[in-house]
């Protein structure tokens, strides 16, 4: 290990022993599982936007986007960035204020609790499902983070994919199970900074390097539709292909995966007052609009810095900023420390998604498949003892899956993302905004949502052409179908759950 590396990982160790810190602070306030689970809902409106989004922008704001926008150009790395805006900003200003009253109504700790008590579903076969539903996509999902930073230790200090790969891990789970809820929000709000400050570091010194905007601008230029939002730069062939009408619609739905994200809509759910959450919104916002826009141009301006010599080539296209911290970090020690804080940035935000997806997985099967479906009641630390190790077994499930080193990052968060959309989004939606859904109509959606993200994806989207579309669009499409149908066609809510979905409309309970 040379002194500059000595030096970044100095930088990263000093940020580990703050987030775990921070675990053990918060250890103490856990005398609930729903404190473990939902913070008690005291959290306030700066860390409830902040941690919502950093556990929401997870490895792929600082490797998926730069990667994607430094392979193939603008086009698909502006719109998905366009469309994850906008599902960001709508999810806040629809969504929040009435989760938060609603589920405060129905006294609801977890996701699949909301949806089986807003249609006093007594069997609890809406818990079962949308617990299945959550160990189905968070655990490969959490196992992406996982193998991201694998992929980060291994590569920058010269350690072995697995055994890099597992201590991360283990520092994760160390806080998340410790900490619970609140540990995570408050690490996640601390994250948001440090990947800010990431990016931010990053895009001026990439310019410089690069010889300043003009300059990047006129060595990528050269490529044929590499700036384009409606061509795409095709790196084999070194041509542009066509990014038309349905491909933009395509990776706008990106979007509409924000309406099912479990471990963002608990954010909302805890806040500790409904009417602060106008400040989320618009803190949360802000910060998605200009940090994801950076991350689209770090992978141009990285492009640019090979083309014109100050960054060496390399193979994999979503290391790009850990190529560009390598580079600074060989400016001294001072530099050298800076480029830690910017690695630490990229663990910062694995770390952010992943405790939050260990926390949502936990609970799914904890709180509603051995508490609420199986009614095995529990005393307090019974149920604390039970919440914290399922969490840690579902870890341990996620390292096995984690261990293929080749194992694609974006591709296994982009399908998790659409499956959470598809299954949860329409029904969370539907449930808050239209009083004649009925049980039988949100498990419905729920199923089908569900098992069109893999119909569409292996069955369907290889066809090509017309087919080969993002499968979220399609499936969350039918999804809203089945609600609407099977509502309509089987027995209207009860006169109960009509006066507390009026009661949920009210500005304040």
């Amino acid at each position: 290990m040379n002194e500059q590396t000595i030096y970044m990982a100095i930088s990263i160790a000093a940020y580990l022993l703050i987030v775990l810190f921070i675990g053990v602070k918060f250890s103490k306030s856990n005398n609930t599982v729903s404190d473990f689970y939902l913070g008690g809902r005291k959290l306030g409106p700066i860390v409830t936007a902040m941690s919502a989004e950093a556990s929401d922008m997870s490895s792929y704001l600082l490797m998926g986007v730069p990667g994607v926008a430094f392979l193939s150009g603008a086009a698909e790395a502006s719109w998905t960035a366009i469309g994850l805006a906008i599902g960001t900003y709508i999810n806040w200003l629809l969504v929040a204020k009435r989760l938060r009253n609603y589920s405060q109504i129905t006294n609801s700790i977890t996701i699949p609790d909301f949806f089986s008590d807003r249609f006093k579903d007594d069997k609890r076969i809406l818990t079962i499902i949308a617990a299945i539903v959550i160990i189905i996509f968070f655990i490969p999902y959490t196992a992406s983070g996982f193998a991201a930073c694998g992929k980060l230790f291994g590569t920058l200090f010269n350690i072995e994919y697995h055994i890099a790969m597992i201590v991360s891990a283990i520092v994760i789970i160390f806080y998340t199970t410790v900490g619970g809820f609140l540990a995570a929000s408050t690490t996640d709000f601390i994250q948001s900074i440090v990947m800010s400050i990431a990016l931010i570091i990053v895009f001026i010194f990439g310019i410089i390097s690069a010889g300043g905007i003009d300059a990047v601008i006129e060595n990528t230029k050269e490529l044929p539709g590499y700036l384009s939002l409606t061509q795409s730069y095709i790196k084999d062939s070194g041509l542009a292909g066509d990014y038309g009408f349905i491909m933009i619609i395509s990776t706008l739905a990106w979007g509409l995966g924000y309406f099912g994200m479990p471990h963002i809509l608990l954010r909302f759910m805890a806040i500790e007052d409904s009417e602060k959450l106008k400040i989320s919104r618009r803190i949360a916002s802000i910060w998605v609009v200009i940090s994801l826009a950076v991350a689209v141009l770090i992978g141009i301006i990285g492009f640019g810095m090979v083309k014109n010599g100050s960054l060496a080539t390399f193979s994999d296209p979503e290391t790009v900023i850990i190529q560009i911290s390598n580079l600074l970090g060989s400016n001294g020690i001072f530099f050298a420390l800076i480029a830690g804080v910017i690695l630490a940035g990229i663990f910062a935000s694995t770390m952010s998604t992943a405790d939050s997806q260990l926390l949502a997985a936990s609970s799914a099967v904890s709180e509603n498949i051995i508490g609420s479906f199986f009614k095995i009641k529990n005393s307090h630390t019974t149920s604390m003892i039970i919440a914290r190790a399922t969490l840690i077994i579902i870890s341990i499930i996620s390292i096995f899956l984690a261990w293929d080193p080749e194992s694609s990052i974006f591709g296994i968060v982009s399908f998790a993302w659409a499956g959470f959309g598809a299954s949860f989004g329409p029904v969370i939606l539907f449930a808050l905004f239209w009083k004649r859904t009925n049980m039988w109509g949100a498990l419905s959606g729920m199923v089908c949502g569900g098992i069109s993200i893999f119909v569409w994806k292996y069955i369907v989207k290889p066809i090509g052409g017309i087919w080969n579309i993002y499968e979220l669009l399609p499936a969350f499409i039918i999804a809203c179908l089945a609600i609407v149908i099977v509502s309509l066609l089987t027995k209207a809510p009860s006169k109960e759950i009509i006066e507390e979905f009026e009661k949920a409309k009210k500005p304040k309970i």
